[in-house]
């Protein structure tokens, strides 16, 4: 028997749940009772007749598994009730049946060619539901992802037919705006013969509706017809239709002609780029500029995309308006006085309006760059480009940051004429522009200090940027000071690539004892470990010895020896980050004595950490090493002759185990191939050989690998 539904408060969203929760424990009844499948399905039917709504619903949501068990008594009995129930059903129910129906059309197991027409039938007539904006919208969304999964045939009859009869002008405007996107979804689905033929007239009436959002909706799915139709058509059938709709006189079409322009222009030939989109682009920019705030925003966005397609058609003249027409969007709404960039005084939503104008245009500019050849950087964009990075706008400057490493790649030896911005972006007063810049900041650092193709290894650090030094000090004590402790985790991790950009005595002098400052005060864990990672690189790449043993010194001193067990725990993951590092005699000379020593150590987790790091330990020491192998054993002796931790106990008992568990493991190899070569050819006489010679020569020659194979 299926569970009686729980109390429900009425609300939609505790409707859903609970059904959610019913619908669980039905499909657990369904797999434990397969074999009354029939009556189960008999037993929902009976739901809908005089269940409660949260058990209709649940039995709504359960469908999919229903028709995957027995499609034809759920088709029989199951299906006719809900499409009855969801004629009156509220909107919580109807999502439900949207989603159940998008799953059944979906499955591959179910032979949907035999139930296609009932459940399209209940989709298309719950398309015109009375409730337009979320439940229409939520049939919509199923109708289109279905028509991926249905055959053409299904669809012509199914869905293009009614689609096609109706007179358009008599429908509803939701419903005309759901034919528009119907006919972008299906139109890749048929031959441009058939698309010219049936569709075209149809998509030319929406085009010229009376009401603007159907213009705008059909003018967005232009894009998909246009590659259904493919070039032949695009010209005469299809570019006629932009221009006029990128002349309307509402602003929200107009846009979509924009955006569908910008995504069709390798559709165009050269001729149409240069005679017809050009000019037709050109005339939007300038109405857009001159009163349309609300275009502007989607033109800057997509201003690279449009140069960068229309760049091969540009002569020199119109080249030079797009660029001139960029740097006016880059400085919509400030005004320069005395060289820094500052805001006028604009009404609230105006101002926000101009600023995510100029963010769009920060987000741009490496294609500009291109746009405008990286050889005229300096003439051409870098007022520009300043302008940018000293906006007033925290989200400006943000993503001017977050595209600087696009900049320095283009610039290429010319990237020195950006280190005053960089050096501006690196001492920013908010911690957004600094994340952004983090994020690629090594690969920034390592080009910005590189002068190009063609020099000396050695150049790559003898580019001084002045103040850079000062730049990254300030951005990490900035990092330090806030409570995003990521952010000052990334700016570390970045820092390992200060060896190959400035010099080794800077390193010394102004980041080995901040690295140590954060290691031993630091309260974020990661952050610690990637101090001590930093500081590993520093000195693996420190090149004088006197500093290098000043070094060392300092962290045996606070780290190994230091009186917090928080920093004894830190020496012991430098220990496994110089192993990785350093040569394995370099790590036994310096770091592995203190490391032993911490066996005695009165804090349980660190020796427990001690335990784990025993086989990394071991692997550093040479076979030859007698001293260093005693010592080692000397401290494991200790661990388990003293140890009254339980955890540390286990840990050691399970390192050694695994240590045993590997040492039996090669063993047998070790026999095995003993037994495989005992079985070889020539292995007889091998053994009775007397001459020395001969068992030399015959040695090298058996284990050939040409003689190895031969002998199999």
């Amino acid at each position: 028997m299926l569970p009686p539904p729980p109390p429900c408060c009425g609300d939609a969203v505790c409707l859903v749940a609970k059904a959610k929760i019913l619908c669980l424990t039905i499909t657990s009844e369904i797999q434990q009772n397969y074999s009354h499948v029939i009556n189960i399905t008999s037993h929902f039917s009976m739901l809908f007749s005089s269940g409660e709504d949260v058990q209709r619903a649940s039995v709504i949501i359960n469908l999919p598994n229903l028709v995957r068990q027995n499609p034809a008594e759920t088709f029989r009995r199951v299906v006719p009730k809900v499409r009855e129930v969801l004629h009156v059903a509220g909107a919580d129910m109807q999502l439900a049946a949207a989603g159940s129906f998008l799953t059944v059309l979906q499955d591959d197991i179910v032979l949907i060619q035999t139930h296609t027409h009932s459940i399209l039938q209940i989709v298309l007539l719950n398309l015109d539901h009375r409730d337009t904006g979320l439940v229409s919208n939520a049939w919509l969304e199923t109708l289109l992802s279905a028509i991926d999964a249905l055959p053409k045939e299904t669809i012509r009859q199914e869905i293009l037919s009614p689609l096609l009869s109706k007179h358009q002008l008599s429908q509803s405007v939701p419903a005309r705006l759901a034919s528009c996107r119907i006919l972008g979804k299906v139109v890749g689905k048929f031959e441009s013969s058939i698309v010219k033929k049936d569709l075209l007239p149809l998509i030319r009436s929406l085009c010229q509706d009376v009401e603007y959002e159907v213009r705008a909706c059909m003018c967005r799915q232009l894009e998909n017809i246009t590659r259904g139709i493919g070039l032949d058509h695009t010209k005469v059938e299809v570019l006629p239709e932009l221009v006029e709709l990128a002349q309307d006189e509402a602003s929200t079409v107009r846009l979509a002609a924009f955006d569908t322009i910008i995504n069709l222009l390798e559709m165009f030939d050269s001729d149409d780029r240069t005679c017809v989109i050009f000019p037709l682009v050109k005339a939007f920019c300038e109405k857009c500029f001159k009163g349309d705030e609300a275009v502007l925003a989607s033109l800057s966005f997509q201003y690279g995309k449009l140069c960068h397609g229309l760049s091969e058609s540009f002569t020199d003249e119109q080249h030079l308006w797009f660029l001139e027409f960029y740097k006016k969007l880059c400085c919509l709404g400030l005004q320069h006085e005395n060289g820094h960039c500052e805001s006028q005084p604009y009404p609230l939503e105006l101002e926000n309006k101009y600023a995510l104008v100029r963010r769009n245009c920060a987000y741009n500019f490496p294609a500009i760059v291109l746009f405008a050849d990286p050889n005229h950087f300096l003439s051409e964009l870098y007022r520009t480009f300043s302008s940018l990075c000293h906006d007033p706008e925290i989200s400006v400057r943000r993503t001017a940051a977050g595209g600087f490493h696009e900049v320095v790649k283009l610039l290429g030896p010319n990237v020195h004429y950006i280190h005053k911005e960089l050096i501006t972006l690196l001492q920013d007063d908010s911690l957004e522009v600094l994340d952004a810049l983090v994020n690629n900041l090594q690969e920034t650092l390592e080009l910005a200090t590189s002068r190009g193709e063609g020099a000396g290894p050695e150049s790559k650090v003898s580019v001084n940027i002045p103040d850079l030094v000062p730049g990254l000090v300030a951005a990490e004590q900035k990092a330090a000071s806030s409570l995003h402790w990521r952010v000052h985790e990334k700016l570390l991790q970045c820092y390992s690539c200060l060896p190959r950009v400035i010099s080794g005595d800077q390193i010394y002098f102004r980041f080995f004892q901040r690295m140590f400052s954060i290691i031993t005060t630091n309260n974020v864990l990661p952050v610690q470990r990637e101090a001590v990672r930093t500081l590993c690189v520093f000195l693996r790449y420190n090149r004088k010895q006197e500093q290098r043993q000043e070094i060392i010194s300092k962290i045996k001193q606070e780290l190994a020896q230091g009186r917090s067990y928080w920093n004894r725990l830190r020496y012991l993951d430098l220990c496994e980050i110089t192993i990785d590092l350093f040569s394995k005699s370099y790590f036994c000379k310096h770091f592995l004595i203190p490391a032993l020593e911490l066996v005695s150590d009165p804090v349980a987790n660190v020796r427990y950490k001690l335990c784990y790091m025993l086989p990394k330990l071991r692997s550093t020491i040479k076979p030859t090493d007698k001293h260093l192998l005693q010592q080692l054993e000397f401290c494991v002796r200790k661990l388990l002759c003293r140890e009254k931790d339980k955890d540390v106990v286990a840990t050691l008992r399970k390192v050694r185990h695994e240590r045993e568990l590997l040492d039996q493991k090669k063993e047998k190899e070790e026999t095995l191939l003993l037994e495989m070569v005992s079985d070889l050819p020539f292995f007889n006489y091998f053994m009775k050989a007397e001459s020395s010679l001969i068992m030399v020569v015959m040695f090298f020659f058996f284990f050939t690998p040409k003689q190895f194979y031969f002998s199999n």
